[in-house]
């Protein structure tokens, strides 16, 4: 594990990764190009990890102790020297990110790993031409990553095997999951399985066969509770007598006949209105950001009650 980790960028999700490495034993340091915005994220870390401290999600460490962990740098110079990772946290713009990463490779360690939190830009697209571009991957967290362990580790086709094999072995370290891409796609794993259903979702909604409200209830009263200890291959190897060839032999027909009216798509902004109406009603835009504070802590329960059910042997 190395000792020091650069974040490039410390907005929401530079703040959770600090808060995941620091917790995870390593030496955090915060670079932020905006005067001030390091400083105020770091400031804000305590009381989170206070709030973690209290259903013990600090991996046996104290508060103070991970927050010793977390400082400052003034200049990328100073924040990157002598990482051994390097997190980048900038703004989902390519064109923002291709000096950066000219930056990052020409001044970090020749052995540090240089990784992108991006969720939606190919690791080819920054990283060709650099000249250290077999040590250039993504990690993708799920925000925030000190409360949704699972990480997309994502290569470019010339990333070298063993910097995959690496940044993984980083990620379990520090307590998190990683998803182990074999080669890069659009939309990686997650925002493509996400876009699916929210495909799906809308159309729904559109088509006058659902609420919003009803959708909601279906997945979180319903898939959503299988899915937060299972994934859809090993739900539908349990939902069949012989296992996953039985379900498939079983139920892949009623699959084959809903294929053709799910491809077409819907424009987002043509339900716009309505979900805002129903969702509005439900909570008031100007409390979203409570809202938002109940979903971390509930988050924090689940993780909590998760980690119980794994020291037991329930995995």
């Amino acid at each position: 594990m190395p000792q020091k980790v650069a974040l490039i960028g410390a907005g929401l999700v530079g703040r959770g990764w600090a808060i995941a490495f620091a917790r995870g034993g390593c030496d955090v340091v915060l670079y932020d190009p905006v005067a001030g915005a390091a400083e105020r994220t770091r400031d804000a870390i305590p009381a989170l990890v206070a709030e973690l401290a209290a259903v013990d999600l600090l991996n046996g460490r104290t508060a103070d102790a991970v927050m010793a962990r977390i400082r400052v740098a003034d200049t990328l110079e100073a924040a990157l020297d002598g990482a051994g990772h390097v997190q980048e946290n900038a703004p989902e713009d390519l064109d923002l990110k291709r000096p950066l990463w000219r930056d990052l490779d020409r001044l970090a360690a020749p052995g540090a790993v240089l990784a992108s939190s991006t969720s939606a830009i190919l690791p080819s697209a920054f990283s060709e031409g650099l000249p250290g571009r077999g040590r250039c991957l993504v990690a993708h967290p799920i925000n925030p990553p000190y409360l949704v362990p699972a990480v997309e580790v994502v290569p470019a086709p010339w990333t070298e095997p063993a910097v995959v094999d690496r940044t993984a072995a980083l990620m379990r370290e520090i307590g998190q999951k990683p998803i182990v891409m074999k080669r890069e796609i659009d939309g990686f794993i997650m925002n493509r399985m996400q876009g699916v259903l929210l495909e799906e979702a809308f159309r729904l909604v559109a088509d006058g066969y659902a609420s919003a409200e009803d959708v909601d209830t279906g997945i979180r009263d319903g898939l959503g509770l299988r899915w937060s200890f299972m994934g859809p291959f090993e739900t539908i190897d349990l939902n069949a007598p012989g296992g996953v060839r039985d379900y498939i032999r079983r139920y892949q027909q009623i699959y084959v006949r809903l294929h053709p009216s799910q491809q077409r798509r819907v424009d987002w902004e043509t339900v716009a209105d309505r979900l805002e109406a129903e969702l509005g009603a439900k909570l008031p835009r100007d409390r979203l950001a409570e809202r938002q504070v109940w979903r971390d802590r509930r988050l924090m329960a689940l993780r909590a009650h998760k980690r119980a059910m794994d020291s037991e042997g329930d995995s």
